[in-house]
């Protein structure tokens, strides 16, 4: 009998000792390490790349970030770093916290209330840098 009976826990641990065995390095990574190699990209580079390159009438940088930050929000905890940087673009972009906040809110009524509550907690980690980069300055 194993020590769990949640086979969520027992797939997690099995998979923590297969990375130990294939590096042990394995053993203290954290995805959100991942977050530290990719910088914000300036707006005008998200204009240019996502925006108003090819059709000077598309969807600006700040709107196409809050319509993925919707799609993540969908995906649900899965999407935990991925929802972190968008919100982190959408802030270089423009956006404010409340339009961040109710981009997320909104999409309780699609996603369901527990994506919605895991999607805010994410950006809130984000929001939170960026009050504790304002006290530095």
């Amino acid at each position: 009998m194993t020590e769990s009976s949640n086979p969520f826990e027992l797939m997690m641990r099995q998979a923590h000792e297969m990375a130990k065995a294939v590096n042990p390095t394995l053993e203290s990574f954290s995805p959100k390490e991942f977050e530290k190699l990719w910088p914000t990209v300036p707006r005008d580079v998200m204009e240019m790349w996502f925006g108003r390159g090819v059709n000077k009438e598309g969807l600006d940088s700040k709107t196409r970030l809050l319509l993925t930050l919707a799609g993540l929000t969908m995906l649900g905890a899965q999407s935990d770093t991925q929802i972190r940087m968008t919100v982190r673009h959408a802030r270089e972009a423009g956006a404010t916290r409340d339009e961040i906040a109710e981009t997320i809110a909104q999409m309780s009524m699609f996603a369901g209330i527990p994506s919605m509550t895991r999607a805010m907690e994410f950006a809130r980690e984000v929001l939170d840098e960026d009050d504790q980069e304002d006290d530095k300055t």
